[in-house]
């Protein structure tokens, strides 16, 4: 009896209309809704009565106050499911047979990483504070209290945990995972650029015109250097300085100088 030969599966070629599909799953499971979310907030935030500097946007809040170790483990959950998009990309790309240091994130250039981090952090870290209290004087944006955690031992270890998971979905998502779908599909660069900012602002416009604005601004930046780079290394080390800077200074700072706005 002769045996039947085993034929190998074939992996047919990525049509565009897959590729739409993969990205508008991907971006509906993530940062899209967020910008959806954002927008309905924006619009509950403008029709509700008083300025928008007197409304407060929170972005690490407690989940179950008076309830600490209740808390933390929500705490974990929902930094653990928001970084879940990133496993999804992170499985596409394994299925490309390239994985993530296509999109440059990996471990081969840890330092040159963290010092190209460190300057963008420092520009844009201190310009976007002066750009957020201008706006936020216009009236163009409610007050961000970057977190309202309860002070016990794990306060800082969530504000910090919480903006690495900020930095790595918002980078693999916006930048790495989006541009190269878009450059897949053939889009010119400067409109994969405008798509990538555009995305980057919606999802910040809960915090008002200012929040989104400044985030557009820093989207063009981003997608600047990571064409000129080939990497997110360091946009998700700049964006992990960025936020933990701007959660631990406010858990520090807030209430103690006169010139940072409180919630």
């Amino acid at each position: 009896m002769v045996a039947e030969q085993v034929r190998p599966v074939e992996t047919p070629p990525f049509e565009a209309r897959t590729l739409r599909s993969e990205t508008l799953i991907v971006l509906a499971l993530s940062l899209g809704a967020s910008g959806v979310s954002a927008v309905i907030s924006f619009v509950g935030s403008v029709t509700r009565p008083g300025a928008l500097k007197n409304q407060a946007a929170t972005l690490v809040g407690s989940q179950a106050p008076g309830r600490p170790w209740l808390d933390l483990a929500w705490q974990v959950f929902a930094i653990a499911t928001a970084l879940a998009p990133v496993a999804l990309v992170a499985h596409l790309l394994a299925r490309e047979r390239v994985g993530m240091p296509v999109i440059g994130l990996d471990r081969s250039q840890p330092r040159r990483d963290l010092a190209r981090g460190a300057v963008i952090a420092a520009v844009i870290g201190g310009t976007g504070l002066a750009f957020y209290l201008g706006v936020r004087a216009a009236g163009f944006n409610l007050t961000v209290v970057p977190e309202s955690l309860p002070a016990v031992w794990w306060r800082i270890p969530v504000l910090v945990a919480s903006a690495v998971q900020n930095a790595v979905l918002e980078e693999v998502i916006v930048v790495g995972y989006l541009l190269r779908r878009l450059d897949q599909l053939g889009w010119a660069p400067n409109r994969a650029l405008a798509a990538s900012a555009v995305l980057r602002g919606s999802y910040h416009l809960y915090q008002g015109l200012g929040g989104m604005v400044g985030n557009m601004v820093m989207g063009v930046v981003f997608v600047l250097l990571y064409r000129r780079w080939g990497r997110i290394g360091p946009l998700v080390a700049a964006h992990s300085l960025i936020d933990t800077v701007a959660f631990v200074g406010y858990a520090v700072l807030a209430g103690k100088v006169g010139w940072l706005p409180t919630g």
